[in-house]
């Protein structure tokens, strides 16, 4: 045997971690912290380059601030809750079966439980602070609240309590109930899990004293906070929708039962919170559970089935005395809240039979009525002023109106924005969609009343380079509704410029080219740094941003262009109007925006749904207005127009409403970004203009508040509705802008106007109301028209049977001479287009006006304005002018002259595309003026002047016989009609071969 020492074997080394995990993990975390600093730098840059940068420090602070106090909050109380009950654990645990299955868990557990009582709290309170940081605007408006001196009916409080102070209020009690009940439960899981809590059968108390202290205080605190939210339930009662009541607002039962169960309930919160404390002394849980017990049972019968009661024995049998008071206190809250305080109401007998002369006392608003439907002359503005394909036109053109010739005239405008897609696929390179082409050039403008000889729209300014009436201003648009995403502008003083200016047959290349002064004008934050090239290429995910030589030290990056965003990001309190419009304003292109400041805790001011009223059939059609966005509003205000510099990309505020306590609130958190009226100039108050999207919610409300008393109200006999748009049958129809003299004006003022047919559940489409507002805010520097925003509404009698613009459409359509005409205009290749139905109070009675466009049905297409419909009571008129139709219903002599043209709109060129998207241009416009061109766009096949003018009359020949044919007929002459019919034949006959020369 031998005692040696078995040899000693050596301890194996230790693996040796490899570097590829951890070097993976760290650039993983670099790389999104890049991508972060990408994002939240280049927000910064932005903000300064356009001077707001206090915006978005504001901003900033308070959400950061926001969400380190729920963090701290939200974590602290969890990580407390769950120190605490685990520190006061029992250290002997009653041996029962419970515990022993418990001891698994606990071992289970123990390993890391100093992670997850860091962990947990620290995800909590990560999620409440985003929630919290989301809440800026309500602790924002609440630290700087002004006064409505408007007090609330119920319980004589400021409104400015419910507008600024309740919601913050509620969303902390809200905040901090949330915080405790997490707070229960980590405590009791916790107490549970070690012992301090049993729920089993088992020797002794099933709670320890510490664990009895700590859950009957949190209980304790749960209870008051529910206390506190009955308690403001009192005031949120008047701020409610009407759900099921009459009206909103608190009601009968409201005010007579819920709001003293609310009381109840309340003080019963705190009794049982009480007794959670006493419980928590004393050592037993009979009194809280008993008061618990108590307070459901209340909730039930107090809060739930004494109200019905009253509603149902009380309330129903007696609703129209029971519920007036409130009523009539939604009815007069609802007014002040939307504006419709002040209303001028008037009873309109309209007259159904037009008489020789009966216009001539309105011959101002005839004149001006508005032939160019915006929404459907886009097309003939993109064929005669587009000039190169890669420059284009909205879908919906604007209306404006400009002095010409000393004469206010209403204008359709839009500005030739530059669109990349009509670029080839071989010319989308980087250099070209960032660096070369980026920006539009000018304005295209046409009469709105009236058009040239062929239909076509008469341009008073156009062509490229600029010409026409408006005179000179600064034509680049690097900001408008189609910008490219981002592009880059600069380049080094004597650097050859590289953007496209305009295209221009005398210059070198068939073009001009331009360099933006960006050591003039700061239009966008700078790139002249690799760090500043670095954050744009990842923002953009574009490389060549960081390698392109013509990025240079000078060169300042665009992006975030559309006029409505840039607004929306430095004044981000505001809700904007979706209709964006240009105007020549002091010699420039300025994007005119208005803001309003909105509220939805107005009391008892009923609540409409943004997005639902302002959809109509323009929005659902047009790719470039749009309904807003969804938000329940009770209160709006017009508070703030805004511009847009489209050359530099300035952004200016104005106060439009100094006496709104929102728009005051948001000052004092931002007092210098909204600048006082008195700046306005006179020429951009001269385009300034009623808001259309406020008027859509006004319109929508006024259908049923145009009543007055709580029996009209409820009654519900005359409420009204916005009717469908009768072209498309499809949506509702639109507000038009046109300038017209209500009966009780001296002068016609430019107007956005709309018309009301019965509701309810009834086909029955008769006209029962008819809607103007003052849109004109005049042209005095810093001050408003007096009458600007007046809204007038004139009331037929409640037997009336002017027919709503439903039936005036199918009274057009059904019309036989009308349809006959039609089909005629329809021959060959064409196709007829109807323009907007437009509704006039003229003659002592209601004027219908609709446009009637024919376009090619195939090839090259753009609608020319070729007949004009009228129709006042059962009288149609339809011929080639407005002035001939309105002659044919009144009586042969409806005292309106024919409308021409300014001599501007000779001068102003036509330019049409050169050639088809993608394809190199064959031809250059003429810088001559031509009346009437000789060919149509490459797209389409050379069209001589004359066949167009046969085309035109022979239609005319057409229409004449088949009116002919019909007086003939309905004096029994057949002899006569034979005649006719072969004119109409012949007429034919030449329109087919006019239209065989048209297609080519």
């Amino acid at each position: 045997m031998t005692f040696a020492s078995p040899p000693r074997t050596a301890a194996p080394r230790p693996r040796r971690r490899g570097a590829l995990g951890p070097t993976i993990v760290v650039l993983v975390v670099l790389g999104l912290l890049l991508m972060l600093t990408a994002q939240l730098w280049t927000e910064w840059l932005w903000y300064d380059a356009l001077g707001y940068l206090d915006v978005l420090r504001t901003e900033w602070v308070t959400r950061a601030l926001l969400f380190l106090a729920a963090f701290v909050v939200m974590g602290g109380a969890v990580y407390a809750s769950l120190t605490i009950a685990y520190r006061t654990r029992p250290v002997y645990a009653p041996s029962t079966p419970e515990q022993a299955s418990l001891d698994q868990y606990r071992e289970m557990i123990e390993p890391l439980r100093r992670l997850v009582m860091i962990a947990a709290p620290a995800v909590l309170g990560f999620f409440a602070g985003i929630a919290a940081a989301a809440q800026w605007r309500t602790v924002l408006l609440v630290l700087n609240a002004e006064e409505f001196d408007v007090a609330d009916p119920q319980f004589g409080v400021d409104l400015s309590f419910y507008v600024f102070t309740l919601p913050a209020v509620r969303f902390v009690v809200s905040f901090l109930m949330a915080v405790a009940i997490i707070s229960g439960i980590t405590a009791v899981a916790t107490q549970y899990l070690y012992g301090g809590l049993r729920f089993g059968s088992g020797p002794g108390d099933r709670t320890t004293r510490a664990a009895r202290l700590q859950l009957g205080i949190t209980a304790a605190v749960v209870m008051l906070l529910i206390g506190a939210n009955y308690w403001l339930d009192r005031y949120s009662i008047l701020t409610r929708a009407g759900g099921g009541n009459v009206a909103a607002g608190a009601s009968y039962t409201d005010v007579h039962a819920v709001l003293p169960s609310k009381i109840i309930l309340a003080v019963v919160a705190v009794l049982v919170a009480v007794l959670f404390v006493v419980a928590a002394l004393r050592g037993t849980w009979r009194l809280p559970a008993v008061g618990v017990g108590l307070m459901v049972v209340s909730a039930i019968v107090i809060g739930g089935i004494y109200p019905a009661i009253v509603q149902r024995f009380q309330v129903q049998p007696n609703a129209r005395e029971a519920e007036a008071e409130f009523i009539q206190r939604n009815i007069d809250a609802t007014k002040a809240a939307f504006g419709l305080e002040d209303v001028q109401v008037r009873r309109y007998d309209a007259t159904l039979q037009g008489t020789p002369g009966a216009l001539r006392e309105d011959a101002e608003t005839t004149a001006s009525i508005r032939l160019l439907d915006p929404a459907i002359v886009s097309n003939s503005f993109r064929q005669l002023q587009q000039n190169k394909q890669y420059y284009n036109f909205p879908d919906t053109l604007s209306v404006d109106r400009y002095r010409i010739e000393g004469e206010s005239r209403d204008t359709v405008i839009a500005v030739r924005e530059l669109d990349l897609n009509g670029l080839g696929a071989g010319q989308r390179t980087w250099v070209n969609d960032h660096i070369v082409y980026t920006h539009g050039f000018g304005v295209v403008a046409a009469y709105g009343n009236t058009t040239a000889t062929d239909g076509r729209p008469a341009f008073y300014e156009g062509g490229i380079p600029s010409r026409g009436s408006l005179g000179d201003y600064e034509p680049r648009i690097y900001f408008g509704q189609q910008s490219p995403t981002y592009s880059i502008v600069g380049a080094p003083e004597g650097a050859p410029p590289a953007e496209l200016d305009y295209p221009d047959d005398d210059a070198p290349g068939g073009q001009v080219n331009t360099t933006f002064p960006t050591h003039e004008i700061e239009a966008g934050p700078s790139v002249g740094n690799l760090w500043n090239k670095l954050l744009y290429a990842l923002k953009f995910g574009d490389e060549e941003i960081l390698f392109a030589g013509n990025v240079t030290e000078e060169s300042q990056i665009l992006y975030d262009r559309h006029p409505r965003e840039r607004v929306a990001k430095v004044a981000p309190f505001l809700t904007l109007d979706t209709r964006v419009y240009p105007a020549v304003v002091d010699g420039r292109v300025l994007w005119i925006v208005d803001g309003y400041t909105t509220a939805d805790q107005y009391p008892y001011s009923s609540s409409r749904a943004l997005e639902e009223v302002t959809t109509d059939s323009l929005t659902a059609s047009s790719d470039t207005i749009a309904a807003l966005a969804p938000q329940q509003v009770n209160y709006v205000r017009n508070s703030v127009k805004a511009t847009v510099d489209a050359y530099s990309g300035e952004v200016t505020l104005y106060e439009w409403d100094a006496e709104d306590p929102v728009l005051q609130a948001w000052r004092n958190v931002f007092p210098d970004i909204v600048r006082p009226m008195s700046e306005i100039s006179g020429d951009l108050m001269s385009h300034l203009r009623y808001p259309e999207d406020l008027f859509k919610v006004q319109r929508n409300l006024l259908a049923t508040y145009h009543v007055d008393t709580a029996a009209e109200y409820y009654s519900g006999q005359d409420f009204w509705a916005n009717p469908q748009e009768p072209v498309s049958g499809r949506g509702t129809q639109p507000p038009y802008y046109l300038t017209l003299k209500m009966p009780d004006q001296d002068e016609p003022t430019f107007s956005l106007t709309s018309v009301f047919i019965p509701g309810g559940n009834t086909d029955r489409n008769v006209l029962t109301g008819f809607l103007a507002v003052d849109a004109e805010p005049g042209n005095t520097p810093g001050e408003r028209r007096e009458g600007y925003g007046q809204l007038r509404l004139l009331e037929l009698p409640r037997d009336s049977t002017v027919p709503g613009p439903g039936q005036v459409q199918n009274t057009f359509r059904s019309n036989p001479e009308v349809s006959q005409s039609l089909n005629v205009l329809q021959l060959g290749n064409s196709t007829v287009v109807s323009g907007n139905l437009l509704t006039l109070p003229v003659g002592g009675g209601l004027l219908y006006v609709q446009p009637v466009y024919v376009q090619s049905s195939g090839g090259t297409r753009f609608p020319l304005l070729q007949r004009v419909l009228v129709s006042f009571g059962e009288e149609i008129g339809f011929a080639e002018t407005l002035a001939e139709a309105l002659d044919q219903v009144f009586g042969g002599d409806a005292g309106v002259d024919e409308v021409e043209p300014g001599d501007d709109a000779e001068d102003v060129p036509d330019a049409p595309v050169d050639g088809e998207p993608g394809d190199e241009p064959t031809d250059e416009p003429t810088d001559e003026p031509t009346a009437t061109p000789t060919a149509e766009p490459s797209d389409g096949p050379t069209v001589p002047a004359d066949a167009r003018a046969a085309l035109r009359d022979a239609l005319r020949d057409a229409a004449a016989a088949i009116e002919a044919g019909q007086a003939a007929l309905a004096e029994g002459d057949f002899a006569a009609y034979g005649e006719a019919q072969d004119a109409l034949q012949e007429a034919l006959e030449r329109a087919i071969a006019a239209e065989a020369a048209l297609g080519g």
